[in-house]
């Protein structure tokens, strides 16, 4: 994902979280330090970018930030090719543990996770700007 990824990248935020959306200072903020500890992508069908994701490293522990995909291609694996992008780059990166929270209303998503091998280990209730809980989850590395 680059800067110029923003305008795409930050309707599909709001569309997908209308009530939590990150501003595009933060999606700024999360691209400038790329380099050093985010790693950032975007799935491109028809030169139209349909979804992102990005992962933050320090040490050997990562942090799923964020994954959003379109509507329409949604159940398609676009997500899923997303998470092994952000799970191999946090592996190059020397991540042994990777973290995530996920709505507990988003059995769609934590079924993803959970195929990955990320397990609940809390709940954060009422993380959400609605009042809804986040199932934390935590994803070992391979070697």
């Amino acid at each position: 994902m680059t800067e110029g990824d923003l305008p795409e990248v930050m309707a599909i935020e709001r569309a997908t979280f209308p009530l939590d959306a990150w501003s595009e200072g933060m999606m700024r903020g999360e691209l400038a330090d790329q380099p050093r500890t985010r790693h950032y992508v975007v799935a491109v069908v028809d030169d139209v970018i349909i979804g992102y994701a990005g992962v933050a490293v320090a040490a050997d522990q990562a942090d799923v930030q964020t994954i959003a995909v379109l509507p329409a291609h949604r159940g398609t694996g676009v997500g899923a090719a997303m998470l092994t992008e952000l799970l191999a780059e946090a592996r190059r990166r020397g991540a042994r543990e990777i973290f995530l929270e996920v709505r507990e209303d988003n059995p769609v998503a934590r079924g993803l996770y959970e195929r990955f091998g990320f397990e609940s280990i809390g709940t954060r209730r009422r993380y959400y700007d609605d009042g809804t809980d986040a199932i934390m989850m935590r994803g070992k590395q391979d070697g």
